[in-house]
């Protein structure tokens, strides 16, 4: 088991709607050396790709993605999710919709910061059904750019997301991958993986 599933088995908080509250470490209040342990983690499995750029969305995979980069000695984009006065010129646009917030936005990337020439790793929280990933795929590609790997923190297994992103021949690395959680018992199962 490393370390992030025994951090969630510690300090996660299982809600019903197949919710997961990793809010106390992960994504609101942020334990930072977890994160640089993340880091180091995806820069392992990903350290044969050249990457250029690390790519994620507004706003809870930003920490992780800078921890990735961090590693990596490149910059993080990432996609917001609304087109602000401060954004100038061209931008790469896609439609994605948000599981945790029930909704769907338009997330947008500057094209000055991705090219034809970025060997981009994706970084995200979570892996649900797919959604924003397959936006970040879409603008990628939109943009020239390849797509070298997907890095997850944690992935929901029991959902589609992981299946159809795999199915299009990503090379998909989740560190935690959760088979079943239950909210009464408050507990999760996690995937083996090798």
């Amino acid at each position: 088991m490393n370390c992030l599933e025994k951090r969630i088995l510690r300090d996660g908080v299982v809600k019903p709607n197949n919710v997961l509250k990793v809010d106390s470490f992960l994504n609101h209040q942020m334990d930072v050396q977890l994160l640089d342990e993340i880091g180091a983690e995806f820069h392992k499995r990903f350290a044969d790709c050249n990457i250029t750029k690390i790519l994620t969305i507004e706003a809870s995979g930003i920490a992780i993605a800078c921890s990735v980069a961090r590693c990596f000695n490149v910059p993080v984009v990432f996609a917001k999710k609304s087109k602000s006065i401060n954004i100038d010129g061209d931008v790469y646009v896609a439609e994605v919709e948000s599981f945790t917030h029930k909704c769907k936005n338009q997330v947008v990337i500057s094209k000055s910061f991705l090219n034809k020439d970025d060997r981009v790793l994706i970084i995200d929280d979570f892996l649900a059904n797919g959604c924003a990933l397959q936006g970040l795929i879409s603008i990628t590609e939109s943009a020239g750019a390849s797509v070298e790997g997907i890095g997850i923190a944690i992935e929901k297994g029991f959902q589609i997301g992981g299946t159809i992103i795999r199915n299009l021949g990503y090379r998909l690395e989740s560190l935690a991958i959760v088979d079943e959680m239950d909210a009464e018992k408050g507990s999760v199962r996690f995937r083996e993986q090798g």
